[in-house]
């Protein structure tokens, strides 16, 4: 098993960059809005952003992670399920980062799951693939790890419409969202269409069978992958309920495991090898 101990301790300061300099498109008038943050949360998120962990560069794989955190859509578990991975990869080698993306279900929001989260997912791959060059990525190995809700975020972005417009405006909007592999954490059952298409990503999941609904997501996912010959990998515990996160409270030495689970499909995947 991977102890956390054993990585690499050296860490360079995180960052916050906005997924649009002058905020959301038609919301910029609420980029100034502050956010709301307590405990392990995050919400009222009207400017969406990265924050960036970049690895040392002596350590560094160029692989990059855009990670999405959970919460059903009406608040983000920002410490367990964005910024424990984040740490955690980049210690690792790999670039993180955590997407603070707009809440659909928030009380009195303004925005949709199916319109604005996925918008923010779709930027947000966009944004790094943008600045592979300046953040020592290789664009051809940026995954998306999402947790629960941010799972949904990741199929939206994996199995949805990712090109870019090359007419647009703005050349980040030119370039293609679709990840190049997929980390899906128990996921919920938004942003999966009945078929997926053709150029889905290579997918690894994980979750707990007593996790009602969102077993059935990946059992069905499953299916889907395999069937348009997608390289998928599951991890199905037989127990460990939902929002385990990087599983570092829980009791069961399986569940504590997963990372190490995911350490080895994206070695074993080719995406830690350097350039």
């Amino acid at each position: 098993m991977l102890a956390i101990s054993g990585l690499h301790s050296k860490q360079n300061k995180p960052f916050v960059v906005p997924l649009w300099p002058n905020g959301a498109p038609g919301f910029e008038k609420l980029k100034d809005v502050p956010e709301q943050a307590q405990d392990y949360w995050v919400k009222h998120i009207n400017n969406p952003s990265l924050t960036v962990y970049l690895p040392p560069k002596e350590i560094a794989t160029g692989a990059a992670v855009v990670i999405a955190p959970g919460g059903g859509h009406s608040l983000l578990v920002f410490g367990a399920e964005g910024t424990d991975p984040a740490v955690f990869l980049s210690k690792l080698g790999i670039a993180a980062f955590v997407l603070k993306y707009r809440l659909g279900r928030e009380d009195g929001s303004p925005y949709k799951i199916d319109v604005h989260a996925r918008q923010d997912g779709l930027r947000a791959m966009r944004l790094v693939r943008s600045r592979a060059a300046e953040w020592g990525i290789d664009p051809n190995r940026v995954g998306f790890l999402g947790f629960s809700a941010g799972g949904e975020v990741a199929s939206m972005v994996s199995f949805g419409p990712a090109a870019g417009d090359p007419g647009a405006p703005d050349p980040i909007d030119q370039l293609n969202a679709r990840p190049n592999f997929q980390l899906s954490i128990y996921p919920g059952p938004l942003g999966v269409p009945d078929t997926l298409p053709a150029d889905s990503p290579p997918t690894f999941m994980v979750v707990a069978n007593d996790d009602g609904g969102h077993s059935d997501v990946v059992i069905s996912l499953i299916s889907k992958l395999r069937a348009i010959k997608v390289p998928v990998e599951v991890h199905l515990y037989a127990q460990g309920g939902h929002g385990f996160n990087m599983g570092y409270r829980s009791k069961l030495q399986s569940v504590k495991g997963w990372p190490a689970r995911m350490v080895e499909w994206l070695t074993d995947s080719g995406y830690m090898k350097k350039p």
